[in-house]
């Protein structure tokens, strides 16, 4: 009897977080790299990734940034939760000098480009490089539904 509850317990909760994931519209998520790997993302990787998922207009991989820095583009809706994700910038060493929320200028309940803008505030860190990290929202926690797109900035 305690099993069968085990069991069915462990089956509700499964079914509950495959059943809060984000939108999806059939299309598997390419991997990309994780943010550890951020600095050695190439502007290459960033474009493939761009074409399919995200679009990104300003910056573009290698600009010069500065704060306040304007993050705008286009992302899949599936890339969305609650009309937003989260936006990182790191510095030349991985550290977080900025985070912030982008969000959608549209309706973001769709698996067509939406307009996002994002506006992060930071102090300019000691190294000349870094990396702008737009990380899909996943709500779910599931690995599987983790996404990132790495764009290579400079100071």
């Amino acid at each position: 009897m305690r099993t069968t509850f085990l069991v069915t317990s462990v089956l509700s909760l499964t079914l509950l977080a495959a059943c809060s994931a984000a939108p999806n519209d059939g299309d598997p998520v390419p991997p990309v790299s994780s943010s550890s790997a951020a600095s050695e993302a190439s502007v290459s990787s960033v474009s493939s990734v761009a074409s399919t998922d995200v679009t990104l207009t300003q910056p573009q991989p290698g600009d010069t940034v500065s704060s306040p820095l304007t993050v705008s583009g286009e992302a899949r809706g599936r890339w969305f939760f609650e009309a937003s994700f989260p936006v990182k910038l790191l510095d030349g060493d991985g550290a977080i000098i900025a985070q912030g929320i982008a969000e959608a200028q549209g309706d973001w309940m769709t698996a067509d480009f939406v307009p996002f803008m994002a506006t992060l505030t930071f102090d300019p860190p000691a190294t000349s490089a870094g990396t702008l990290v737009l990380e899909r929202d996943n709500p779910s926690g599931l690995p599987e539904n983790d996404a990132s797109v790495q764009v290579p900035v400079q100071f």
